[in-house]
Parts: C-alpha cells; structure tokens; sequence
C-alpha cells in the first residue's frame, strides 16, 4: 500500500486546515488509518486513526473537539479536519496505515502500523 498525505500548509493561529490521505494499490478496506505528527527532535505523536471498516474513530484527549478524522469511500482517502489551531500544532503530519486494526481496538502506536506516507507540512503562524 503506497500512501499519499496532502493538504498542508501555512495557516493562521485560530484558522482550519484539512489533510488528506489517499492510498494506491489497494482500497482501505480492513485498515485502519492513523495520523500522527512529528516536529524536531521530538517523538511522533499519535493524533487521531479511524477504521475504514465500521467508521470507528479514536483521539488521545488532547485533540477531541479541535481535530476530526473521516473517511471518503468513494476517493479511497482518510481526511484530518483541523480547527482553533495553535502555534503549538506545528509539524510534519504523517498517515500511516495498520493491518491491525480490523478489528478490536484501534491502533494509536507507531509500532502498529504498516505502511507509511511521506508526510505534509503543517505551519501554524501566531
């Protein structure tokens, strides 16, 4: 599975931002499909993942409310709504793709996923 993140860009604190994520050579289907982020020097966070199947999604509490994750069946792409961003959001956001999450709970580790897009730019200027 190669995976494809877009979207990103330069956005003003307070402002919305959406990224995409499209997969080629195969459909999303029994995957689920995470964002995480990363900036200099520090570990990649897990941000939010869904799973292609049933729809469930899953946020670490920091970004419940601010940051949604969905799916377009008919574009085969996962889509990260972003909104009231913050200086703070700042990073590379990158998509990664898990066999595991199928079923069961939805995969929020790097070690769980399998398959990785290069990543887009997210710049939040104050």
């Amino acid at each position: 599975v190669q995976l494809q993140a877009s979207g990103g860009g330069l956005v003003q604190a307070g402002g919305s931002l959406n990224v995409s994520c499209v997969a080629s050579g195969r459909t999303f289907f029994n995957y689920a499909v995470g964002w995480f982020r990363q900036t200099p020097g520090k570990e990649r966070e897990f941000v939010a993942a869904i799973r292609w199947n049933d729809g469930n999604t899953n946020y670490p509490d920091s970004f419940k409310g601010r940051f949604a994750i969905s799916r377009d069946s008919a574009k085969n792409t996962v889509v990260l709504q972003m909104s009231t961003l913050k200086p703070e959001d700042t990073a590379v956001y990158y998509c990664a793709a898990s066999r595991g999450g199928r079923v069961g709970l939805i995969p929020v580790t790097q070690a769980d996923y399998n398959y990785w897009g290069q990543g887009t730019l997210v710049t939040v200027s104050s």
